[in-house]
Formats: structure tokens, C-alpha cells, sequence
């Protein structure tokens, strides 16, 4: 929460300034330190690019100036601080069973069959995600649960059924709200994959991973759903400002997603997935949720035909090696151009 209580605390005297660069959400831990500053200066233009698409804004508009930018920031920044997040996402009343399930190594394909088959929403969430290009390996149709632990492996169902879990809190409420939800699930979608590829190629938890990738996007829902009710007591009768909305994002990102984690009992290495995420030590590893946030980004927005990253820029920002890095980006490439991320049903 380091940038949000920096906006909120007076600034310390100049001597006493702290030099450590302000966090977003692609964040690079790059080792050469002669290319950090271009690094971090595309990875921050590359987040606006994002802003525009998923916000349906021109640049203009989500870096214009608004009166109404201080009232709302301040109130959903205290919303946060205080825990008081009205619109945060409850727990999934399926998810602690499920969660000691998809953590352990042993489980059977019976015993997680049961578990989903036990919730009847969750098991048609997870055949509709199944059957979406992001997870399907072929042309075959899956028509069951269990046809779909044999197809997919106890892997492949633990990331299916993250995102089943997932899924109906990003359905938009409104037609206000359609082209954004539509949007930000299909990016989250984009970027936990890649972190669960990434993290798979080095011999990590993918499965952890795409779960951990999927809370920005659930953060951004829930945010910009705390902002609509801030506008409708704060600034009545006031249609909501792309700037106000890319602000709000910016600044509660890695908090809100920090908050969902508690809220839903996540287990402790998922918090700490995120707090390196958020603020990678200058020239250490980065971890597969740094990395499939920006190729999962990146690859969203270059498929959206939207303005994106150049290809050199992207792998400068990148720690991956050659090989792995073509493997898991044509695979991403596949998914998005395979089809649509599945559609609220």
C-alpha cells in the first residue's frame, strides 16, 4: 500500500525524500540499470495504453484534469485504508474446500470431482471456462466434470476452476458497466495464464500463480464499482471521468487485490506474491506475476489493435530466455486468436 499512503501523508523534507520509484502495476526488476529508466518509462506508457482500452478513453481524457478527482480519490483512499470497501467481492462459500484441494498435491480426480459437482453454479462456470480457448487443448468438446479432469489433468482443472470461481463477479451489472467487465476479465484472463505458463517453464506453482494473476482484474471490478456508489453520494447527478477512474486504479491497485486476498483467506505465500509484484527489489529475479502481467498486457492490447509495446521494449522488460519466451508468448497468442475469453452467460 506504499503509493497509497504516500498520497494521503505530507511529502518528507527534501532531504529526507525517498528515492525508491513509485510503483504501478507493471513493474520491473530489470538488471540493467542502463536501460531502467527507458524500461520503466515504456512499461508506464504501455499502463496507459490499458487505461484508454479498458476505460473505452483517449489519452486526453484519462489525464484531464477534474475538480471532482480530489473527492473521490480521497474518499475511496480512505475506504481502503479503513477496510470499508463497500463492493468488495465476498468469499466464494465453495472456495476454502476447494483451496485445500487445488493446494494438494495428493488429491484424487474423484475427490475434486465431488467438490465442484457439490456446487452446481461452479460446475457450469468451470465447463463454460473449460470449454473457452484459453483452456481447451483441442477441438473436443468437454461435457462433463470428470470428462474434463481426464482431458485437462488435475493441473488444468485446478487453473479451470480458479477462474470458475472467479468468473460471476466479473459479469457486469449494468450496461454502464459491459465493455469494461467484458475488458478487464479478458485481460486478467490473458495475464494469469501467462503467469501460470511462466511459472510452469520455471518449475514454480502455476497454479498459484494464475490464481494470484487473476486478483488485479477482480481489484479493478471492485474498484470501479467503489467509485460509481463514491460519485452517486459525492458528486450526485456527475457521470463518472475516465481520469478520475485511471487515478483511482492506479492508486488502490495492489491494495485492493492485497484486501481480496485477506477477505478470501488466501494462504500467506499469495500475499507475498504480490507484494513482490508490486515493489520487485531493484535487480533481483522477477517473479512469473511480474513477467505475465506484462506480456499478458502487452499481447491483450497488441490483439485489441490498440497501441501497445514495441517487441524490443517488451522483451527488455522481460526476464525470460529466448526459447521460453517465444513458446509461452505463441501460446498466449494462440488463446486470443483462438476466440473471445468467454462471455457472461
Amino acid at each position: 500500500m506504499w503509493r497509497l499512503f504516500s498520497w494521503l501523508k505530507p511529502k518528507a523534507p527534501e532531504k529526507q525524500a525517498v528515492t525508491r520509484r513509485e510503483s504501478g502495476l507493471l513493474n520491473p526488476a530489470n538488471p540493467n540499470i542502463d536501460d531502467e529508466e527507458e524500461t520503466h518509462a515504456a512499461l508506464r506508457q504501455l499502463e496507459n495504453h490499458l487505461f484508454c482500452w479498458l476505460l473505452d478513453a483517449s489519452p486526453a481524457q484519462v489525464e484531464r484534469d477534474t475538480a471532482h478527482a480530489p473527492v473521490i480519490l480521497e474518499a475511496l483512499q480512505q475506504r481502503v485504508i479503513d477496510n470499508g470497501l463497500a463492493e468488495l467481492p465476498r468469499q466464494p462459500a465453495v472456495l476454502p474446500m476447494l483451496m485445500r484441494a487445488l493446494s494438494n498435491d495428493n488429491v484424487s480426480r474423484k475427490e475434486l470431482s465431488e467438490i465442484i459437482l457439490s456446487d452446481p453454479a461452479l460446475t457450469d462456470q468451470l465447463l463454460h471456462m473449460a470449454n473457452s480457448p484459453f483452456f481447451l487443448p483441442g477441438e473436443q468438446h468437454i461435457e462433463s466434470v470428470e470428462h474434463a479432469i481426464f482431458l485437462l489433468g488435475i493441473n488444468g482443472v485446478r487453473s479451470v476452476a480458479s477462474a470458475a470461481v472467479v468468473r460471476p463477479m466479473m459479469t457486469a451489472r449494468s450496461s454502464q458497466e459491459a465493455l469494461f467487465a467484458q475488458r478487464v476479465w479478458r485481460w486478467g484472463l490473458a495475464c494469469a495464464r501467462s503467469a501460470e505458463l511462466i511459472a510452469d517453464a520455471r518449475g514454480g506453482d502455476g497454479n498459484a500463480f494464475f490464481l494470484v494473476g487473476l486478483l488485479p482484474s477482480l481489484a479493478y471490478i471492485t474498484i470501479r464499482r467503489e467509485v460509481a456508489r463514491l460519485y452517486k453520494s459525492e458528486c450526485p447527478g456527475v457521470a463518472m471521468e475516465p481520469a478520475v477512474m485511471r487515478s483511482a486504479l492506479r492508486s488502490c491497485d495492489w491494495a485492493t487485490a492485497q484486501i481480496v486476498a485477506t477477505k478470501w483467506e488466501l494462504p500467506p505465500r499469495y500475499h507475498a506474491y504480490l507484494l513482490t509484484a508490486e515493489r520487485p527489489a531493484p535487480q533481483s529475479e522477477h517473479t512469473p506475476l511480474n513477467d505475465g502481467i506484462i506480456l499478458g498486457t502487452r499481447e491483450v492490447l497488441r490483439h485489441a489493435q490498440q497501441r501497445n509495446l514495441p517487441e524490443d521494449q517488451l522483451v527488455a522488460a522481460l526476464q525470460m530466455d529466448p526459447d521460453q519466451f517465444q513458446t509461452i508468448r505463441n501460446a498466449l497468442v494462440n488463446m486470443l486468436r483462438n476466440g473471445a475469453a468467454p462471455k457472461p452467460r
